[in-house]
């Protein structure tokens, strides 16, 4: 472990810049608010992608390769360059830190040395499959919306039929493919809102849709595989 501070040390410095905090929920009859942490714009164009390994599903969406995303969950390992952590639908997940990454401990600035074994972690960053290059790390109190257990999220298992069901409000012109991937502060906070309401899985892309509204793509459970996110940031249905 003291090895692994030292190398993290270097490679970060002293301490990361705040971000602002925020709250998003789950507007529909059947869902209910969950907190958030906060993290601008946008870019590339779409095209058709089948779901990733381990995404327990086919369909297609907008994508053209790595793209901003992230995840939540318990570290479970790590290393000198970075660490594992295991969601609470029960994905893997491998997070490789960089010199540009920042760490906070809920609200405030901290370093890498901030991340034990077992802590909870939400993650933001560029997602290529199970592994998230990281932009920002956070380490999240006990009990956090992001690394719960969701009653409503079934975990993938292999040979098991991909679920088909609807839940609250589906943007009444989405069509599945459509629309462009975003990235910076748009794509975090979506994919905060989205992990807060319907924690366990991976987000590999984020994509603004045609109204305005944002469609996070989930790998790694078999529901669900789309969550939709209004401009205010909060969460209206996912399918």
């Amino acid at each position: 472990m003291s090895s692994r501070k030292l190398t993290r040390s270097l490679i970060v410095g002293a301490a990361a810049i705040a971000v602002a905090g925020g709250s998003y929920g789950i507007v529909s009859a059947t869902s209910s608010s969950s907190p958030a942490a906060a993290s601008s714009s946008s870019s590339t164009s779409s095209s058709g992608f089948a779901h990733a390994p381990g995404s327990g599903g086919g369909g297609s969406g907008a994508r053209s390769g790595p793209a901003a995303g992230g995840t939540a969950g318990t570290v479970t390992s790590l290393s000198a360059s970075g660490f594992t952590l295991t969601t609470s639908a029960g994905q893997k997940v491998t997070i490789k830190e960089a010199p540009s990454t920042t760490y906070h401990k809920q609200a405030s600035p901290a370093s890498a040395r901030a991340i034990t074994k077992g802590d909870p972690v939400l993650v933001v960053g560029t997602t290529s499959s199970t592994t998230i290059t990281a932009t920002q790390i956070t380490v999240e109190p006990a009990g956090n919306a992001y690394t719960a257990t969701s009653a409503t999220v079934i975990p993938f298992q292999q040979g098991t039929p991909t679920t088909a069901k609807k839940a609250g409000q589906i943007p009444a012109d989405y069509t599945e493919g459509s629309g462009t991937i975003v990235s910076g502060t748009a794509a975090n906070k979506a994919t905060e809102a989205a992990l807060a309401a319907y924690p366990g899985s991976v987000v590999d892309r984020v994509v603004k849709l045609g109204n305005g509204e944002y469609e996070v793509h989930y790998i790694g459970v078999n529901w669900p595989h789309h969550v939709f996110v209004n401009q205010d940031f909060n969460v209206i249905g996912a399918d």
